[in-house]
């Protein structure tokens, strides 16, 4: 197995190749599933389900403002923008749009409609200063999956995109296997222990953060820390809201897969920081907490109001759904040295 395939070319359904390059094809090859689809038609995300949540990251784009002393030029990056919810819920909510520049970075075509301010790419932009935010976008970063033989030894596991029908391939190798070895061991496993090689989305965290010259950069996701592995892997698919199980990388559905947010916080710079979006979003102001009941006698509208954002934000910060997703954040200093923690604490070794 080649590591270096990326899968861009016309799909064999009848093919067996490693789950990265037919999760690439199936979701990013030119009749991939994010290519044709909009996230929000099958599956919700923290966007969705609350504009309390973009309320969040406009506040949070405000404290990095101001950290940066209010520069002539305001960077937001929206990485995996979907249909674009995030950057207009942004440039609504942001006190100086004028300051304020936008991109939104997806391989999709860009929606219609969309404010013209809004810069479209298939990458991230470099040299900026401001906030860059992903939120559940190094989940649908590829990779490939590992499980061990009847004798120990971590194979490569082998994808049929016709039906997802797998076998294993050749031992994991190289960089691979260091990678597996550092954050996910199989060494001494049970025949049929599995685990997903984050380093493509190590790289790609890595890298995206390189093109911020100041400000925060912070990503958004499910996944697991050393010492919580799943032993058996979590990589699945998505369609029309319901869970696809097994995965079939046949561009049909979104393949996903939770996220070593430990791994891709030591890929990046100095003083990433890992905590849960509960305490991320309690910290920019989210608590979920009801109004007053006197409220419903001196301001029954309002009250109702106060009561449906308190459920949303209760949802938002649900320990066991949202509220239980990563928050990985990266300050980066003017001169990309002596970087501070601005949120929460390290999560996991």
């Amino acid at each position: 197995m080649t590591e270096d395939t990326t899968g861009d070319g016309p799909p064999d359904a009848n093919e067996w190749t490693g789950w990265r390059e037919a999760t690439e094809r199936a979701l990013y090859g030119p009749a991939g599933f994010f290519r044709r689809e909009r996230p929000a038609a099958h599956f919700r995300t923290s966007v969705h389900a609350s504009p309390l949540f973009a309320g969040a990251v406009a506040e949070l784009l405000r404290r990095v403002d101001a950290g940066l002393g209010h520069p002539p030029e305001l960077a937001f990056v929206d990485i995996g923008a979907g249909a674009g919810e995030l950057v207009r819920a942004v440039l609504e909510a942001f006190d100086e749009p004028p300051r304020l520049r936008v991109w939104a970075v997806e391989k999709a075509p860009r929606p219609p409609g969309l404010d013209e301010r809004v810069v479209w790419c298939a990458e991230p932009p470099r040299g900026v200063r401001g906030l860059l935010f992903a939120n559940e976008w190094l989940d649908n970063v590829p990779v490939d999956v590992a499980q061990t033989d009847a004798e120990g030894v971590a194979r490569y596991v082998l994808v049929r995109a016709r039906d997802g029908a797998e076998r294993l391939g050749d031992p994991v190798a190289g960089a691979d296997a260091a990678w597996l070895d550092r954050w996910w061991p199989l060494t001494g496993a049970e025949e049929g222990t599995r685990a997903e090689i984050g380093r493509w989305r190590d790289s790609a965290w890595a890298d995206a953060t390189a093109g911020l010259d100041a400000g925060l950069a912070v990503a958004v996701d499910y996944g697991h820390v050393a010492g919580a592995r799943p032993p058996y892997g979590t990589l699945t698919a998505f369609r029309e809201g319901r869970e696809i199980s097994p995965a079939v990388p046949d561009g049909s559905s979104d393949v996903t897969a939770h996220v070593a947010m430990d791994a891709c916080a030591a890929a990046g710079a100095d003083g990433a920081t890992l905590t849960t979006q509960r305490d991320a979003l309690h910290a920019l102001g989210v608590t979920g907490g009801r109004p007053p009941l006197s409220l419903a006698s001196t301001d029954p509208a309002g009250y109702v109001r106060a009561l449906a954002a308190a459920g949303q934000a209760a949802e938002l910060t649900a320990p066991t759904g949202l509220g239980g997703f990563l928050w990985l954040s990266l300050p980066v200093a003017p001169n990309r040295a002596a970087r501070t923690a601005r949120t929460g604490g390290k999560l996991g070794a």
